[in-house]
């Protein structure tokens, strides 16, 4: 028990320290990762909130997800889109809303300090062993599919989301190069320190 407690712990900091820093790098205005980019286009460009299109998103990945690996749907998944989307609006519109930047170097701290905690909440996230967010569980199937390897697998995946997303007007810019070629050794970085916290916390 005490074990579920830790991880479901560990599941809901981890969704809430991803979307505050997702919620930064908007703010920041540099450019955000592809999916993210993806998501705040399709709010500007047809309505809705950037939380809801992460959930809209996320359910038209899990059927994907379906198709490519021909099995059912995780339909567990759809627990962790739905907070993930509630935490980013939680963010953006009440936390953040009257918030803008004041220049470049603002914008630059605020986006660095955004892109930690994205690191870090991912790697906070994945200890706890819980249904993933769709669009790491697509790295899988197209790996699966395509039999290439998983680093090829994540830019195939990165790559389409830009592509949609720059039809869609999201904000892509420097920003965006960043957030692809350094989260991966970010969350390296900070996984293993994680994972050891909470093994101490669960003996």
């Amino acid at each position: 028990m005490k074990s579920f407690i830790i991880r479901l712990i560990s599941f809901v900091l981890g969704l809430s320290l991803i979307s505050l820093g997702v919620s930064l790098t908007i703010k920041a205005e540099l450019g955000t990762g592809a999916w993210d980019a993806l998501n705040v286009g399709l709010s500007k460009t047809i309505g809705l909130t950037v939380g809801s299109w992460v959930f809209i998103v996320g359910v038209v990945l899990i059927i994907l997800n379906a198709i490519l690996l021909r099995t059912r749907p995780d339909v567990l998944a759809v627990i962790t889109i739905f907070l993930a989307g509630v935490f980013i609006d939680s963010w953006l519109l009440v936390v953040f809303d009257q918030f803008t930047t004041s220049g470049l170097v603002q914008q630059i701290i605020i986006f660095a300090v955004g892109m930690l905690i994205i690191a870090f909440g991912i790697s906070v996230y994945l200890q706890a062993k819980f249904p993933l967010i769709p669009i790491d569980k697509l790295m899988l199937a197209i790996q699966e599919r395509l039999g290439v390897s998983m680093g090829v697998a994540k830019t195939i995946g990165e790559l389409s989301a830009l592509v949609v997303a720059f039809l869609f007007s999201g904000p892509i810019g420097l920003g965006t190069l960043i957030v692809t070629f350094t989260i991966g050794p970010l969350v390296q970085l900070f996984a293993p320190p994680v994972q050891k916290f909470q093994q101490r916390l669960q003996s």
